[in-house]
């Protein structure tokens, strides 16, 4: 295809971003029309673990809002997956499925906590994850630190300063009992899930505009 009908932005932009194929949109310029055609369905992610670490610890729930509908895709462990130890295996697979859907996941520190930690446990269960650049993904925790001065810079604090309400702190025995698969407690840790989920997106949409508009792959 001849690129000279492309604007030198444009160029830029199709040189760093890859499209589904793995291939930057210089290598794929249709599918750069293709993209730029139709509109992005985003999705706002979030996921809870029994801990930190990926090589200790397991996934619990996760949830996924499409942006701007009451939609929600989500995933919860079972008692007998950690009492047969195949863990979180299923809701990794059923995650990485979902996140195809979407051409654009927005998390909250998804960069350094939520995206790796996925990641990691599903190489563990031997899960193909999503190639590099096949979904975009934008983290709302950088465009808070870059762009607000608060005391901490987390999801709550920024929530709490732009009046967002729907923010709830989970107790630590209910982590505990959802950590040994009890179904009550990790009913509301899925809920906690939730709600984070709509208020990333309601915060989201309240500091984009004073944000570049770039994004890194998942």
């Amino acid at each position: 295809m001849n690129l000279s009908g492309f604007t030198k932005k444009e160029l830029l932009e199709m040189s760093n971003k890859y499209c589904k194929h793995g291939h930057t949109y210089l290598q794929h310029p249709n599918c750069y029309l293709k993209e730029k055609s139709k509109e992005k369905k985003i999705g706002f992610l979030d996921i809870e673990s029994g801990g930190l670490n990926a090589n200790w610890d397991y996934m619990l729930t996760w949830c996924i809002k499409t942006a701007g509908k009451e939609e929600y895709k989500y995933g919860v462990i079972k008692q007998k997956e950690i009492f047969d130890y195949s863990f979180d295996k299923r809701i990794i697979k059923e995650l990485i499925e979902a996140l195809k859907e979407y051409d654009m996941i927005i998390t909250y520190y998804g960069t350094k906590f939520d995206i790796p930690f996925i990641r990691s446990r599903a190489l563990s269960h031997k899960i193909k994850f999503l190639g590099f650049g096949s979904v975009q993904h934008k983290d709302v925790y950088y465009m808070v630190k870059n762009r607000m001065r608060l005391h901490k810079c987390s999801l709550d604090s920024a929530c709490a300063l732009l009046g967002i309400k729907g923010k709830n702190h989970i107790k630590g025995n209910f982590w505990m009992r959802a950590k040994v698969g009890d179904a009550k407690a990790l009913r509301y840790v899925l809920d906690h899930n939730k709600k984070d989920c709509i208020i990333l997106e309601k915060l989201y949409n309240k500091i984009k505009e004073y944000v570049k508009d770039t994004t890194k792959s998942i």
